[in-house]
């Protein structure tokens, strides 16, 4: 799965911007991007959302334990790979039919905590229980929703195009042909919203997150870590 969005979206990372500068590399525009990744993923799709934001997805090459999902309501687009374990109490929750997948089940907790959650993003996603990551894109408020599960399960990377998008991708060889050294691996138990304003750990909120300079041989530029000791939040 991948997802590019403009600086108009989300404001690229400055910890990825400096290691692009630090080490130069190849790298290639977004637009370029979404077509590589349609030349080596058959029977991928992608999708333009307005001005500045673009998807795409494909079955290609799944894992059977986690499949890739998409699917958009009310303006509210997600992509999501993995499974939720606590799926069923998840749709009682949220008063879903018993038909729905995960990544209705995703849109829905997004709704709740756009509209009336009364609690912190971090408890939303704390709720998810399984191996997962999902990128959800609100196009009536531009605003950008990124998460991945605790242990990593699901791998998911970003980086930095040449025309300065950042993108979202579960293959890292697909971002580092195109973002170069401007390219991390997406922090596990984390997640990134552009409504609280960047990166937070939903595991330890009140944890900072920091980005070290990886080592040259590496092919990420920096490397995001929670610091602290870890302290789980609470999820009831």
């Amino acid at each position: 799965m991948l997802g590019v969005f403009s600086s108009a979206i989300v404001s690229p990372p400055d910890e990825l911007v400096a290691a692009g500068c630090r080490t130069p590399s190849p790298k290639i525009t977004a637009d370029a991007l979404v077509k590589r990744f349609l030349e080596t993923n058959s029977s991928g799709v992608s999708m333009q959302i307005g001005d500045h934001v673009q998807f795409a997805y494909s079955h290609h090459k799944e894992s059977p334990s986690h499949p890739r999902s998409f699917a958009v309501k009310d303006e509210i687009f997600c992509l999501f790979e993995g499974a939720l374990d606590n799926l069923g109490s998840l749709k009682q929750q949220y008063g879903l039919a018993k038909s729905a997948n995960e990544v209705i089940l995703v849109i829905e907790a997004y709704k709740a905590l756009r509209d009336r959650a009364p609690y912190p993003p971090n408890h939303v996603v704390g709720h998810l229980i399984g191996s997962f990551a999902f990128i959800v894109f609100d196009k009536s408020t531009s605003t950008l929703f990124v998460a991945s599960d605790q242990f990593g399960k699901v791998p998911l990377y970003w980086g930095i195009t040449a025309d300065g998008y950042v993108a979202f991708a579960d293959n890292a060889e697909l971002l580092k042909g195109a973002c170069g050294k401007s390219l991390a691996s997406f922090p596990q138990g984390c997640f990134y919203s552009t409504a609280v304003g960047g990166l937070r750990s939903y595991e330890n909120p009140k944890n900072k997150i920091t980005a070290v300079p990886a080592e040259e041989e590496e092919i990420w530029g920096a490397k995001f870590k929670v610091e602290g000791p870890a302290v789980v939040a609470a999820t009831e």
